[in-house]
């Protein structure tokens, strides 16, 4: 009798569990509006900053460029050029930091890039690879703008400046 009404208890709760049907949250407009395909993804072009060839720059061209760069990088995301960007911890591989460019080609990557001062300087060398990921990452900046807490430029560029770390 237990094994019976555990059986039944079993097959009602899965019956039901089974039988709900699931709305659909596709956003039509949205997908759109992300230039998204099918899958709900799209083209971008992924960007690994690297320690530059640079070695001779002072301290203080080095920070007027960092400055420089993180004004490119806040103006790159403001046009919907640059969709996430931010720097690596210290590693053996010498890179520095990402960029994922809200574009389709290198070329179009390439012209971006070089709109950086620390790379026009040398300071970071780049390395492009076409990249196909969610479209929704373009939406990633305005929940970021959310979530940050007022002056954390100061903050990042005590923390992360184009001088070595020791």
């Amino acid at each position: 009798m237990k094994k019976s009404i555990l059986l039944a208890a079993f097959l009602c709760l899965t019956t039901i569990g089974f039988s709900q049907e699931t709305t659909a949250k596709y956003d039509e407009n949205l997908a759109k509006f992300l230039n998204a395909d099918e899958r709900g993804m799209k083209q971008y072009v992924f960007c690994i900053l690297k320690t530059g060839s640079n070695t001779t720059a002072t301290a203080e061209e080095k920070n007027n460029l960092f400055k420089g760069h993180m004004d490119n990088i806040s103006r790159l995301a403001k046009e919907g050029k640059l969709v996430l960007a931010g720097p690596f911890e210290k590693n053996d591989r010498n890179y520095r930091g990402l960029y994922i460019f809200n574009v389709a080609t290198i070329e179009e990557a390439k012209a971006l890039v070089a709109t950086d001062p620390a790379v026009k300087a040398n300071i970071f060398e780049v390395e492009l690879t076409p990249w196909y990921g969610t479209a929704a990452l373009q939406e990633i900046l305005k929940i970021h703008e959310k979530i940050v807490k007022p002056k954390i430029y100061f903050f990042f560029q005590q923390r992360h400046t184009l001088l070595p770390k020791k």
